[in-house]
Parts: structure tokens; C-alpha cells; sequence
């Protein structure tokens, strides 16, 4: 007799992880938006000490990590969240505000765990479409926001189609959300966002409660393997049930202080995302040198549609990033990330871009 489980079980999707984990160390992996640079040594080397006091559970309260997280974004401490990853944080949050009865409001395509919230909690999901250009329809979400929504999520910049929406656009719709309703800003990729400062959000927080901030070590940082993630919130509330509703110990010693670490060493996260930046604009030219029309990137990877072969026959994207893969390049499909079509690429080395590019030409 088979054993029986949750019925939300069988309704949480399985997370669309990227292939290539077993492959030789000869592939270019461009499917994940991993950061191509190491940590820093500074920063192993804190993790290697932290390593040698494992005999010993992590501190629970992240006490070091969330003062270091106080003093460089000017948030106080009891209102920062430190999680496995930002989608512990995002995930318990669900946990927290959603169940039975419930809505969250996000848009889509966007991150692929936001499915699980609703899965998970039994709350509804109302999703959003973008908009023509692969952004957020900010008044379409507003507008989707009913007496029974307890969540809305905005990913910005978007993933997987990188785009963005304006803080003026975002406060605007901040202003719409009834306070009783808690609106996450996902900032994964903010750091990659040049057409404002990355911090210009943190002002929601001084003026709404309801607002949490999530972003994470695993990108900018590269820190992705260590996993190590954080909730900027705009009040303790959040913060205090996103910790109650999870198990004790959530972040790993060797995750925290790496973490703290890498926080010191804000001149070499410049010069990285410029470095990435500058891979991006590249990326970007020879898709369009390639016939393709990427969308406005402000992350750390591009989007894109493949269009049609001849009018009315798309390209066949499983055999794009089949072909991709035969030449050890690895990436996103769309249909694995809400939209059949399309992929997305992260920003690798100059020699990864390279051989993505030279690939996809071949296979095109």
C-alpha cells in the first residue's frame, strides 16, 4: 500500500532546476544567474574559520550578520530577516500571511517559486500578465488586489525577462495596496539595475510597514552555493513571523560569516557589476548581430524571444538549447520558466558569452 501524503503536496510544482550539475567542468553554465566570479579569499577564508567551530550550532539569531545588514542599508536590525537563500525568507513568508481562502498577487511570467506559495498554503494565486514589453503591469496588479489578498509580489528586476519597473511606478502602487496587505519586493538582481541607484528602495520601507525588501548573497555576491539570503522589512512583524514559523538554525556558520565578509568588501561588488554589466551589453549585441531582439536587461542575465523559422512556425526551442547543450552551453528554456519561446541566459565570462554566441550562431 502506498503511502499517503498532503494533499498540497501534489500541488506544489517541482522548482524547474537547471541541468548540468553532473556534467564535465568543460560546459559553460549559463542557465542558473550565477555570479562566473569566486568569493572573494577574504571571504573563504572567513568560512574556512567558521568551518572549524561546525562541532557547534549556528548562532539562531544572526546576530552578526543582521548587525553588519543594519549598518550598510540603515535598516535596524530587528527588522532584517536572514534565510537559506531569499526564497527561505520569501517561502516562510507564505507560510506566515497565507492559507485557505487567501490571495497572492504576482506577476508571470516571473521567479518560479511563486507558484509554490499558493501550493503550499492553500491561499489562491491571482497572476498577472506583463505587459508588451516584458515588464510588470503595475495598475493591472493593483487592480487584481481584492479584500482577500494577503500577499503581493513584485520581482524587480523581473525573472526570468530582466526587465524593470521605476521606484516612482513601484511607490505609486505601494500607495494603492491597502496596508493591511504585506507587498514583497523581490531584489534579487537590484544590484545590476542601472537606471537607478539599487538602494533608492529602501525609502518604501520609511514610509510603509507593509513592505519587505528580499534580496540575497547569491548573484551579486556570489555566494550562491553557501546560500544565504535576507528580508529588508518594514516593520518587526514580518520579520518576527517569518522566524517563528520556521525551523531553528535556518542559516549555516559558514554561510553567515561569509557573509558578514563580503559585506566589507563593497568596492570589489562595484567593480564585478561592472564587469557584468559590460558582459551584458555584449550578450545583448550579439543576439542582435543574431537577428534577436533582447529584452532592456537590468540583471545579470538576457531574455529572449527565438521568433519564427517562416511566418507561422516558431523555432523549436527544445531543439535550440538541445543543440545549445551538444556544444557545452547550458541555459534556460522558456517553457520551463512560464513562457514557451524563449530563453534566458545568464551573463557569463567573455569566454562563456563567446561560446554561446558562437553556438546559437551555428545552430541558427
Amino acid at each position: 500500500m502506498a503511502l499517503e501524503f498532503a494533499q498540497h503536496v501534489r500541488r506544489i510544482p517541482a522548482y524547474p532546476a537547471a541541468d548540468g550539475y553532473a556534467l564535465p567542468e568543460d560546459v559553460a553554465m549559463l542557465a542558473s544567474n550565477e555570479s562566473p566570479f569566486p568569493p572573494l579569499p577574504a571571504v573563504v577564508e572567513a568560512a574556512r574559520r567558521a568551518v572549524e567551530t561546525a562541532n557547534r550550532y549556528p548562532d539562531p539569531t544572526n546576530g552578526r550578520l543582521r548587525a553588519a545588514l543594519a549598518d550598510r542599508y540603515e535598516v535596524p536590525a530587528e527588522r532584517i530577516a536572514i534565510g537559506n537563500g531569499s526564497c527561505d525568507v520569501l517561502l516562510a513568508a507564505g507560510e506566515a500571511l497565507l492559507e485557505p481562502g487567501a490571495e497572492v498577487v504576482y506577476a508571470w511570467p516571473s521567479f518560479s517559486v511563486y507558484p509554490h506559495l499558493a501550493a503550499a498554503t492553500g491561499a489562491t494565486a491571482v497572476t498577472v500578465a506583463l505587459d508588451a514589453a516584458a515588464r510588470h503591469d503595475l495598475d493591472a496588479i493593483a487592480e487584481a488586489v481584492t479584500v482577500a489578498t494577503r500577499l503581493v509580489v513584485v520581482c524587480n528586476p523581473n525573472n526570468p525577462t530582466a526587465t524593470v519597473v521605476g521606484l516612482d511606478a513601484l511607490a505609486a502602487l505601494v500607495e494603492r495596496v491597502p496596508r493591511q496587505v504585506c507587498v514583497i519586493v523581490d531584489e534579487a538582481y537590484c544590484e545590476f539595475n542601472v537606471r537607478e541607484d539599487p538602494d533608492a528602495s529602501l525609502a518604501l520601507l520609511r514610509e510603509h510597514p507593509n513592505v519587505a525588501l528580499l534580496r540575497t548573497f547569491s548573484k551579486v555576491y556570489g555566494l550562491a552555493g553557501l546560500r544565504v539570503g535576507f528580508a529588508l522589512c518594514g516593520s518587526t512583524e514580518l520579520r518576527e513571523a517569518v522566524d517563528q514559523v520556521r525551523q531553528p538554525f535556518f542559516c549555516n556558520v559558514a554561510a553567515q560569516a561569509a557573509a558578514v565578509e563580503a559585506l566589507r568588501h563593497q568596492d570589489e561588488v562595484t567593480r564585478r557589476v561592472e564587469q557584468t554589466i559590460a558582459a551584458r551589453l555584449e550578450l545583448e549585441e550579439g543576439l542582435r548581430h543574431l537577428g534577436f531582439d533582447p529584452s532592456e536587461s537590468q540583471a545579470n542575465f538576457v531574455w529572449f524571444e527565438l521568433g519564427e523559422d517562416r511566418p507561422g512556425e516558431p523555432r523549436d526551442e527544445a531543439a535550440i538549447v538541445r543543440g545549445l547543450a551538444e556544444r557545452g552551453v547550458l541555459v534556460r528554456a522558456g517553457a520551463a520558466l512560464g513562457r514557451e519561446g524563449a530563453l534566458r541566459v545568464t551573463c557569463g565570462s567573455g569566454a562563456e558569452n563567446g561560446r554561446f554566441l558562437a553556438a546559437l550562431g551555428q545552430i541558427m
